[in-house]
């Protein structure tokens, strides 16, 4: 059975989130003044870790990197903004 479940993410470099294989990323957005991404999973699929990488809008990016943007969010007012990226199942 398909769901959309809704995980909390950090504002760090990177991190790890539990989910169902297949998870397809829908939304990142700020919800009282939180980041979140939204997902939509199968229940049915076993669990895994999924690695983000999150950047800074003008903090520097490896030339080689190949992560797939997934989204962006504001905090503070729009003071400081971040790019979400996937890195794939890990």
């Amino acid at each position: 059975m398909d769901s959309i479940w809704k995980y909390p993410i950090k504002t760090d470099d990177s991190q790890r989130l539990e989910m169902p294989l297949g998870a397809e990323i829908l939304s990142v957005q700020v919800q009282k003044n939180e980041p979140f991404i939204w997902a939509r999973v199968s229940t049915n699929n076993p669990k895994a870790f999924r690695e983000l990488r999150i950047f800074g809008t003008g903090h520097a990016m490896d030339e080689n990197f190949n992560g797939v943007h997934v989204g962006t969010y504001q905090i503070y007012g729009g003071d400081l903004v971040f790019h979400v990226f996937d890195m794939g199942w890990q």
